[in-house]
């Protein structure tokens, strides 16, 4: 049935949408938590695991270049780290991710979607749905964090939610 909407359409908004909501997940997290540990990580290390993945696994594994910061095992939330991130270092690289990944979606269609990347066992609908997953568990573990600390709840935007340009509240 052609009802003149894509698969494409919906996968651009809801991932602007979930990439809006990291962003100011990120943003609400206070500077003071950054090197606090949860599952014997700091948070940072949580964010960077869940960051990577998305740069990682949206568009093709098996065609990835780490970033250029990147460290064996800097993600591994199983390995501690001696090498540490700034948030404002993990800023920039959410906004690269971010940038590629609306770049990505712009030149996908429908037929494309149900087609493997060069060199992927995967579709490419099967890694963003993927992507979709973890992000939102990781999503879901870090405003965890920051409610239990802070007692504020991070604003995301959700189906029916305008995505906000400027000035808007960071908490409901």
């Amino acid at each position: 049935m052609d009802n003149g909407i894509s698969y494409v359409e919906i996968i651009r908004d809801q991932t602007n949408r979930a990439l809006w909501n990291v962003g100011n997940v990120i943003d609400c997290i206070p500077g003071d938590m950054w090197e606090e540990l949860y599952c014997e990580m700091p948070l940072w290390k949580h964010v960077y695991h869940m960051l990577l993945s998305l740069d990682t696994w949206y568009i093709n594994p098996r065609k990835y270049q780490a970033p250029s910061f990147h460290v064996k095992d800097l993600n591994n939330l199983d390995v501690t780290s001696e090498k540490k991130l700034s948030k404002e270092l993990l800023n920039e690289f959410f906004l690269s991710v971010e940038k590629k990944i609306k770049d990505y979606d712009k030149q996908l269609s429908d037929d494309l979607l149900l087609e493997k990347p060069e060199n992927c066992e995967w579709t490419r609908f099967a890694l963003i749905m993927a992507q979709h997953r973890h992000l939102h568990s990781h999503m879901g573990m870090l405003m965890g964090f920051i409610i239990a600390r802070t007692g504020l709840w991070p604003r995301v935007i959700g189906l029916e939610g305008v995505i906000p340009e400027n000035g808007y509240k960071k908490y409901y």
